[in-house]
Formats: C-alpha cells, sequence, structure tokens
C-alpha cells in the first residue's frame, strides 16, 4: 500500500492544487478543524493567499454514550441539535444544557488559547474552505457544516486530503462543494495515509495561526 502524503503539510500542499480556483479570491477564507485540520489548513491557505482560522467544534455527546451525538456546539455561540436522537433516548433539555455548558468551557479554551485575542472571521456572505486532514465517518466536519450553515456563509467547501467515497457522496449533498485528494478503497483510518501522522498540539496551532495571520498582506 503506498502512503501518498508525507505529514500534514504536505497534504496541505497537494490539496492546495485542488483549490487553486480559489487563489485570491477576495470573499474566501480557509478553516482549519483542529486539531489536525489545522497544519493542513495552513499549507491551502499560504498557497491560495487566504486567510486562516479555526472553526472549532464540539460533540455533545449522550451522558453513558459519549460516542453517540446528541448535537454540537461551534465557534459564534452556535448549537446544532439532533432532533431523532433526542427523541430516541429520550433526552430532556436540562441534560442537553448541562453537556453543552461542559463542552462550552473547553471550546473558550481552545478559542482563547489559539487566536490569542484576534477576533474569528467574518464568514456571513463568504467562501468558506472547511479543512481537515482526512474525513473517516466524516462526524466533525458534519458538525461543522451544520453550524457554519447557521452564519449563513455564501457558499461551503469541504476540503480533504484523503477520504472515504461514501462519505464524499454524503458531503455532496451537505456542502456545496467537495474536494478530496484521494478516495482509497479499502479507506483503513485517515492516518494509514500518512506517514507522519503525529498529533498536532495547541501550541502548534497557535504558532500557525499567528505565522498566517503575520504573513497575510493587506487584502
Amino acid at each position: 500500500m503506498s502512503v501518498p502524503y508525507r505529514d500534514r503539510f504536505d497534504a496541505g500542499r497537494k490539496l492546495a492544487a485542488e483549490l487553486a480556483r480559489f487563489r485570491n479570491h477576495p470573499a474566501a477564507v480557509v478553516l482549519g478543524l483542529p486539531r489536525g485540520g489545522v497544519p493542513v489548513a495552513f499549507e491551502v491557505a499560504q498557497s491560495l493567499a487566504l486567510p486562516l482560522d479555526v472553526f472549532l467544534v464540539r460533540k455533545l455527546g449522550v451522558p453513558g454514550h459519549e460516542e453517540l451525538a446528541m448535537g454540537a456546539i461551534a465557534s459564534g455561540g452556535i448549537r446544532v441539535l439532533n432532533q431523532d436522537v433526542l427523541r430516541t433516548m429520550r433526552i430532556p433539555p436540562e441534560v442537553v444544557d448541562a453537556v453543552a455548558r461542559r463542552e462550552a468551557q473547553e471550546l473558550e479554551r481552545r478559542d482563547r488559547e489559539y487566536r490569542d485575542n484576534r477576533p474569528a472571521p467574518r464568514v456571513n456572505g463568504q467562501v468558506c474552505i472547511l479543512v481537515d486532514d482526512g474525513l473517516a465517518t466524516g462526524s466533525s466536519m458534519r458538525a461543522a457544516v451544520a453550524a457554519l450553515r447557521q452564519q449563513e456563509p455564501e457558499r461551503i467547501v469541504v476540503a480533504v486530503p484523503v477520504a472515504p467515497v461514501e462519505v464524499v457522496r454524503e458531503f455532496l449533498r451537505l456542502a456545496d462543494d467537495v474536494v478530496a485528494v484521494d478516495t482509497p478503497e479499502p479507506f483503513y483510518a485517515v492516518g494509514a495515509w500518512y506517514r507522519d501522522f503525529t498529533q498536532t498540539t495547541d501550541e502548534e496551532i497557535r504558532e500557525l495561526l499567528a505565522r498566517a495571520a503575520r504573513d497575510l498582506q493587506p487584502r
């Protein structure tokens, strides 16, 4: 099995080549999903001369069944709920609120840690390129698309180096455009397609965002 990506930065450069039509777009922004999506997004933003930021999403897991998402919260105070799960599991509003408060604390911590007091990007009316290091089940990206949609961007582009074909098909219905460089079958896992899949740290994310903010010329 050949491994197409040396690391996330290499993957970002290859992904940027597939997004060349957005180079210098006057109303586009690249949004990386922490943690692993940010190094990929950094290379995309650098190659396309676009602003870079993070789009923070926290899954709301069902208490006792945390792997099952009953919703998500995201940057900008957005909350998206899965009504089917809430009805099936008979989860009362006060339980949802308690989980959301706990996850909001972590989201706010990451927001402070990553942005270093820089304001969140304006996404209303913008072309938003949502980037991750790959999609397996797509749960985080699904929450991000749903949350971002509430902020009324002009267009949502889901962009990843690698994803299963069936997940790409799903996002073609959810987003306005999907770019996946590789769709291998069988898929295995995202990390299987990287030679170096070391976990990205909070400090690395902070440094990449700060560097992108310094490097981008006024538009």
